[in-house]
């Protein structure tokens, strides 16, 4: 089977590239996730999101993808969350990890197919660390074990930085560790046991755990090998951590770690990126109690995967209508029952065209999105005029199962089947320039708690005010 080709913009060439598997029809995907040290909020979910829906369409259009995600739950941030609760990190971690999980589940996206954790991978992280200082890239010093940055000529090609412009700062290390290295400009692979961290783990260099930096270069070894298809996460990781995994990996491997780099814009709320450390945060289970789980999905469709996305009451009131129009569309076709169906009509298999072709182009979503609305707007006009669209009803639905929807054609029901029957009156009044009716349908919608709004896509149904 010939696959479509497909195009994505590759943050480390700067452009697109054609996706190209190692083995024919097979994909892999590598994704850092969460550190476990509190519960993930809205930012954290959108790269979750967006590699689920990813993946959901590689395997549309004939790939045998694999997923794989990770836990940190060896880090700095969970020994400080800890010490401030007063309880063990580790438990912190467990607990946190599961809550990752339920929240994540609430997507109903599926499980990535594998999630590795730090914890897990002790052992490849040791023989990693390993292969670097025998390589002359990375040196002991007290317990602790640094990556020598400038060991690494081609460092700084990710995130476009020149040596002569970084600071020691820019590595995230702590200044307490400035002391024990040969350059300021070199990052933590091993940390020696320091008083207050209550887990290390043995080593050839002392008790101690890894830094963040090469736990993801050892897990995505481990998972998926090397020169592997995809690598992503937000556009936060560039620099220092995913530049760091690649000098990490091709010194020690002298091999590329993946093909296509992609990088997901980050959630803005108010000027400032969505972060913990900023204290504006939303976690992902309130959102998903406040909005429902089909509107956040819809926020996350409506933006290309690369540019920020604002998330507002307002954005999130947006998607909601956005919603409101796919579920009552659904509950038309299944109104007009015979007039969708037969062969699919050109109009429609244009527009099925159109939505893959925009997710075959740098899997853009937003663009995708427009063209569900399309055929949403076409489908009211031709069916709410009692006019066939043929194949309207199964292309609909191979759209939402792309979007990660599918599960809306289960909430028709919640808008009454009686103010369904007066918005499908109003129109048929309107068509036959009955006006009077359609007056009167609307005040009766307005007495049901119902307000009629028309949209470019077809009126829907808002809750009055």
């Amino acid at each position: 089977m010939t696959t479509p080709s497909i195009r994505l913009h590759d943050s480390l060439s700067g452009g697109r590239r054609e996706l190209e598997p190692r083995e024919p029809g097979k994909i892999g995907i590598y994704v850092c996730g969460p550190t476990v040290y509190s519960r993930i909020h809205v930012g954290n979910a959108r790269p979750y999101v967006m590699f689920a829906l990813f993946k959901r369409f590689l395997e549309h259009e004939g790939y045998d993808v694999t997923l794989v995600e990770n836990i940190t739950d060896i880090n700095d941030k969970i020994y400080a969350a800890a010490r401030e609760q007063g309880v063990a990190s580790e438990a912190l971690a467990r607990e946190m990890t599961a809550l990752y999980r339920a929240d994540t589940d609430r997507l109903a996206l599926g499980r990535p197919d594998r999630e590795p954790l730090a914890t897990e991978t002790l052992a490849e992280i040791v023989a990693l660390i390993e292969a670097l200082i025998e390589g002359g890239h990375a040196y002991a010093s007290q317990g602790d074990v640094y990556f020598s940055v400038r060991s690494f000529q081609e460092y700084g090609k990710l995130s476009n930085r020149r040596l002569e412009d970084l600071a020691p700062q820019d590595q995230g290390e702590p200044e307490g560790e400035q002391a024990l290295k040969r350059d300021p400009l070199d990052f933590a692979l091993w940390k020696a046991h320091k008083p207050g961290e209550d887990t290390a783990w043995e080593s050839p260099w002392g008790r101690g755990r890894p830094g963040w930096h090469i736990e993801c270069s050892a897990m995505a070894e481990k998972m998926l090998g090397l020169d592997f298809e995809v690598h992503g996460g937000g556009s936060d990781l560039v620099f220092p951590h995913h530049e760091n995994e690649i000098a990490q990996t091709e010194a020690a491997r002298g091999e590329t770690l993946a093909r296509i780099w992609m990088h997901n814009g980050m959630i803005r709320f108010g000027e400032e990126k969505m972060a913990k450390s900023v204290g504006n945060v939303t976690t992902l289970a309130d959102a998903l109690d406040r909005h429902g789980r089909d509107a956040l999905i819809v926020f996350f469709l409506g933006g290309h995967y690369r540019q920020p996305l604002a998330f507002s009451d307002e954005r999130m009131e947006e998607a909601t209508q956005a919603l409101r129009r796919l579920i009552e569309f659904d509950r038309l076709l299944g109104r007009s029952g015979a007039l969708a169906a037969g062969d699919e009509a050109p109009e429609v298999a244009a527009l099925r065209d159109e939505f893959l072709a925009a997710l075959r182009d740098d899997f853009n979503t937003a663009r995708a999105l427009a063209a569900l609305f399309k055929l949403v707007g076409e489908g009211n006009r031709r069916l709410g005029g009692k006019e066939p669209l043929p194949g309207a009803a199964a292309a609909f639905a191979d759209m939402l199962q792309l979007l990660g929807l599918e599960r809306l054609q289960d909430r028709s029901e919640e808008i009454d089947e009686d103010a369904l029957r007066l918005l499908g009156e109003r129109e048929d009044a309107r068509l036959s320039r009955d006006y009077g009716r359609a007056d009167q349908a609307r005040a009766e919608l307005k007495a049901r708690g119902w307000e009629v709004r028309d949209t470019p896509e077809g009126p829907v149904l808002v809750p009055a005010e």
